[in-house]
C-alpha cells in the first residue's frame, strides 16, 4: 500500500499512467526503502518485482567471470527495473545495485506481466522507456571504449544529476571506483580534479554539484546523446 508521507508519482512513469491505470494499479504499489550499496538482483537471478524509483539512483552493472564489473545504464525517477521481465525473460543479465539511496515503488512481476501483455497505452510508454534505456546503455558501451575518464565522470555525473531532486549525492569511493570500472584511487584523483577545477566538491563520501554548465562543457557529446533520446521519449511533467 502506498505511505501517504511519499509520493509514488515522482516517478515518471507511473506520473503519465492514464488516470484508469493509476486507480488499478496505485492500491498494488509498494513502497521501499533503498540503502546505499545494495543489491536488489545479480545476474540469472528471477525477478520478481519490478521498481520505480522516486529518489533512489540504480546502476546497471554487467559482471564478468572474473567478478569485474562495468556500468552499462543508470535509472532514477525517469524510469524502471526488471524491463527484462515484461519483454519476455524471467531473469536479466545484470546486476542492479543503489548507486544513491532513497525510496522506489515496486510491483509484482505478475501484474507488470498481465499489463504489458493487455497491449495499452502502458505497453507503448514502456516500450518507448526501454528504447531510451538501450540508448544510454549503446552510448555507454561507446563512452567507456572511447573517452577520457574525465568525460566518463562527467557524463556520469550528469546523468545522475538528472535524477535527483537536488545537486548533493552520497557516494562512497568504493562505489565511485565500482561505477567506472576502476581503481579506487583512480576515482579519487579523478573526483579531486574535478573539485579542483571548481565543478564539484567532493568530501567524505559526498558529491555536491557546483556548476553544472562546466561540467556539461567537460563532457563528452555521449551524455547529450542520451539527455536528447529521453527527452525526445519521455514524459517530464510529473503528477501531483
Amino acid at each position: 500500500m502506498i505511505d501517504a508521507s511519499h509520493n509514488p508519482r515522482q516517478n515518471h512513469l507511473l506520473a503519465a499512467l492514464p488516470h484508469a491505470q493509476w486507480v488499478i494499479w496505485r492500491s498494488h504499489l509498494e513502497y521501499v526503502d533503498m540503502v546505499l550499496g545494495q543489491v536488489l538482483y545479480e545476474p540469472g537471478s528471477t525477478l520478481t518485482h519490478v521498481y520505480f524509483p522516486t529518489t533512489a539512483i540504480v546502476s546497471l552493472l554487467y559482471v564478468m567471470n572474473n567478478g569485474e564489473a562495468a556500468e552499462i545504464a543508470v535509472v532514477g525517477n525517469e524510469g524502471v527495473l526488471g524491463v527484462s521481465l515484461f519483454m519476455g525473460g524471467e531473469s536479466t543479465s545484470s546486476r542492479a545495485v543503489v548507486q544513491s539511496a532513497g525510496g522506489a515503488y515496486r510491483l509484482t512481476a505478475e501484474r507488470m506481466r498481465e499489463e504489458f501483455y493487455r497491449a495499452g497505452p502502458v505497453l507503448h510508454l514502456l516500450l518507448r522507456y526501454t528504447q531510451a534505456l538501450m540508448t544510454q546503455m549503446v552510448q555507454t558501451a561507446a563512452c567507456n571504449k572511447h573517452h577520457s575518464l574525465d568525460q566518463q565522470f562527467c557524463r556520469w555525473l550528469l546523468l545522475s544529476l538528472d535524477r535527483l531532486q537536488g545537486t548533493e549525492m552520497i557516494m562512497t569511493q568504493k562505489l565511485i571506483a565500482h561505477m567506472l570500472g576502476v581503481d579506487p584511487q583512480i576515482a579519487i584523483d579523478g573526483a579531486l580534479q574535478l573539485q579542483g577545477a571548481g565543478l564539484i566538491e567532493y568530501k567524505a563520501g559526498r558529491i555536491r554539484v557546483l556548476d553544472r554548465d562546466r561540467l556539461e562543457t567537460r563532457s563528452c557529446e555521449c551524455y547529450a546523446v542520451v539527455k536528447k533520446e529521453y527527452d525526445r521519449l519521455l514524459p517530464h511533467k510529473v503528477a501531483a
